[in-house]
């Protein structure tokens, strides 16, 4: 079996690579998802709410260049171009969203289809030790389900 610079197989580390670049499209959508309800929420929440999307699309940020560079370091090339996030995007585009519970059912929506998303990649990359690939995935899948959680409680004590 033929093995990059990390040890791990090529063929499966090129299948990663690929399901990397799809959790990576759809983190973009997502961030703009979220940076738009920030612009545009409305409401007796809006200052709480404003300062949490904030922080949100803040970590989203984050994780967007640590998948990017997790691509790159498992010997792929990260999409970057509007185009291949919207051709390998599933997420819902949240547009002109200015209410308080369709923003937060946007989010929990979209977390939990990120992981979807996650769970996928951590199968592939546990099958093939990629250590690497699984603690971001592992890191990732613990923040989102804590921050559904929250947005569940919140959405269940605004009814």
């Amino acid at each position: 079996m033929k093995t990059n610079i990390l040890g791990l197989p090529v063929k499966e580390s090129e299948l990663i690579v690929s399901e990397l670049n799809i959790l990576l499209a759809n983190f973009q959508v997502y961030y703009q998802n979220l940076r738009g309800i920030h612009w545009n929420i409305k409401g007796k929440r809006f200052f709480d709410l404003h300062v949490k999307f904030e922080e949100l699309y803040t970590d989203a940020q984050i994780k967007i260049d640590l998948i990017a560079e997790r691509v790159l370091t498992v010997g792929g090339t990260p999409l970057h171009t509007f185009e291949d996030f919207i051709k390998n995007n599933q997420l819902v585009v949240g547009k002109n969203i200015s209410n308080d519970e369709k923003a937060v059912h946007l989010i929990v929506t979209s977390l939990s289809h990120l992981l979807k998303i996650e769970r996928g990649i951590l199968n592939q990359s546990s099958a093939i030790n990629d250590e690497g690939t699984n603690s971001m995935m592992s890191d990732f899948i613990s923040e989102q389900e804590k921050t559904i959680w929250m947005m569940q409680a919140w959405l269940e004590e605004s009814l």
